[in-house]
């Protein structure tokens, strides 16, 4: 598999046009644009962030694990060293991509900033479907960020592209939720889906044979990315994936200690804890006082 570690050769690989900057590329795509270029292109990584939007007739594009197909108006983003491959791509209308390398980030807020945008490493699937008007204002964005790259680049240049790429994801951090929202409405609560795959993982003794179950695990079973489920949930209970496993085995533990004679430790190992001072620890910091002291107080001593 190819690793592209600048511009010049991720752009011939592509058939694009060569880069006007070591690392920053700013393409307006069309269907003129895929005639001229490769429409297919095999998997890769590479040292750069991607942004883009594209409204395809027909085609595919893979980062991660899924494929993304013949989707309109929509918007994805790619982390570096994330694989990707295209294949017969043909758009509708004009999109366009944005690839920025890593190190022109370096000085920038932007450099520590970019990682809390976890849509980075979402998968294709969970691309972010654009609203007309929201179109509108990522369009208006890009324009700018594209005047700006073709317009004899200064001393200047870099601060200006980079505030409009942090505008743009601030932008898509806004529309995500909105349709967070919407898929709730649509597809029922996910967290309703979440803990019951969590109680089904007991109920059927996984947790022997697997330990604690992981957001990954979790993910998996509902067919989405970690990260995108963990701000899915966040968006319906204000709790990450991880956060919900912990109170679903925190309610196992009240429960075993209120019924039953087993010892902290005994209940740890039962609930997939391979070391018991951490499951007293998480005890504590959810509930406020120890296994022990729950357990005592609930005898009334």
């Amino acid at each position: 598999m190819n690793h592209f570690k600048n511009l010049s050769d991720l752009h011939s690989s592509h058939g694009f046009p060569p880069p006007e900057n070591p690392l920053i590329s700013v393409l307006k795509c069309d269907a003129d644009y895929h005639k001229n270029g490769n429409n297919s292109v095999a998997e890769h990584t590479s040292d750069f962030y991607t942004i883009g939007f594209k409204k395809m007739i027909s085609g595919s594009i893979t980062y991660g694990k899924t494929k993304y197909d013949h989707a309109l108006g929509s918007m994805f983003f790619m982390r570096p060293r994330q694989i990707v491959a295209l294949e017969d791509i043909e758009v509708e209308e004009e999109g366009f991509l944005i690839y920025f390398h890593e190190d022109f980030l370096n000085g920038h807020p932007l450099h520590h900033e970019i990682r809390k945008y976890s849509f980075f490493e979402y998968e294709t699937n969970e691309a972010l479907h654009l609203s007309p008007k929201e179109e509108g204002i990522i369009g208006e964005l890009f324009h700018k960020i594209d005047i700006e790259y073709h317009n004899n680049q200064d001393e200047y240049s870099r601060d200006i592209i980079l505030s409009h790429i942090d505008s743009l994801l601030k932008y898509a951090r806004r529309f995500y939720k909105r349709q967070f929202i919407n898929r709730t409405e649509l597809s029922g609560k996910t967290v309703s889906k979440f803990n019951e795959i969590l109680s089904d993982y007991f109920e059927k003794g996984f947790v022997k044979e697997k330990g604690l179950p992981s957001v990954n695990y979790m993910a998996s079973q509902l067919n989405l990315s970690p990260r995108y489920l963990s701000d899915l949930l966040k968006q319906e209970t204000g709790k990450t994936a991880i956060d919900l496993i912990h109170l679903f085995l925190i309610s196992a533990a009240k429960n075993l200690l209120t019924g039953g004679d087993q010892s902290v430790s005994e209940i740890a190992y039962a609930l997939g804890f391979e070391n018991p001072p951490y499951f007293s620890k998480l005890f504590k910091k959810e509930v406020g006082v120890s296994p022990n002291e729950f357990r005592f107080k609930l005898n009334g001593n």
